[in-house]
């Protein structure tokens, strides 16, 4: 199928985008890299009046690095993380996510913050960002705000950002030199979507330890007690976890999440 009839804009600046925006009201959307707004234009499922093209604006590209934590622009591309174009505080963590992303072609153009405000539930950085308690930074008519990445998602599909609000970078803390991670993504072959995603992380020397079970029914679990995976019948663990997390036992979902967390802890290991 071909696209509905639409306007486009390509604005030079923030501050444009953002008018543009809240002219457009509910019937303007944002393309920041099209891989999910594309296939819903031809199918139809999406009827935008205007699309505002967000890519290659100055302020959603710019990266900063410091001492505590590193800043990427929202329209920093899955392949730039990858290929290491842009600072990795988590040593290894994001291109390894970043490398399991769909396909190459798709990694070309999807962005970050793209990804982030599509909320798919089985999208990699949605798991990820809320595994490392990242922040955005959300630039809208009334001004910009931060958020936890983990706040930002309501539902699949759905997060708090207004229609006129657009994500303009992630802010990611800085692991530790002895900070150790793992990710476990399950799914039948490369390119498919996950059916069930598991992440972990052990940071000593910041006191952090953190566990997130993705591509669930709507947004990512977090896990309560995540230092009991550290030790212990992890088998037992991981059943139990699985089914708080809302799957009921003895089912394909409950399996299969299960089996995902297990695998991440023992990558940890």
């Amino acid at each position: 199928m071909k696209a509905p009839h639409f306007e486009y804009e390509k604005p030079a600046t923030l501050a444009d985008a953002l008018r543009l925006l809240s002219a457009g009201g509910d019937n303007a959307k944002v393309l920041a890299g099209g891989q999910s707004l594309g296939p819903l234009l031809n199918l139809r499922m999406a009827r935008p009046d205007l699309l505002v093209d967000i890519r290659t604006l100055p302020e959603l590209r710019a990266c900063e690095d410091d001492a505590d934590s590193v800043t990427l622009g929202a329209a920093v591309t899955h392949a730039a993380i990858e290929d290491g174009q842009v600072p990795d505080p988590t040593h290894g963590l994001l291109a390894r996510v970043a490398q399991g992303i769909a396909y190459r072609a798709v990694r070309n153009r999807g962005t970050l913050g793209g990804s982030l405000a599509h909320a798919d539930p089985a999208a990699d950085w949605v798991t990820t960002m809320v595994l490392l308690d990242a922040e955005l930074r959300v630039a809208g008519a009334d001004g910009e705000r931060v958020l936890r990445v983990e706040d930002l998602v309501e539902g699949p599909l759905s997060t708090c950002l207004a229609p006129d609000e657009i994500i303009v970078s992630v802010r990611l803390p800085r692991l530790s030199a002895d900070a150790r991670w793992s990710y476990y993504k399950f799914n039948r072959k490369p390119g498919e979507f996950a059916e069930a995603i598991a992440a972990v992380v052990h940071d000593p020397a910041r006191g952090v330890v953190r566990a997130v079970l993705g591509a669930m029914e709507g947004a990512p679990h977090v896990i309560p007690d995540p230092h009991a995976l550290l030790g212990g019948d992890i088998d037992a663990l991981a059943a139990d976890i699985v089914t708080r997390s809302g799957f009921a036992p003895d089912t394909y979902e409950h399996r299969v999440h299960a089996v995902t967390l297990r695998r991440a802890v023992a990558g940890l290991a």
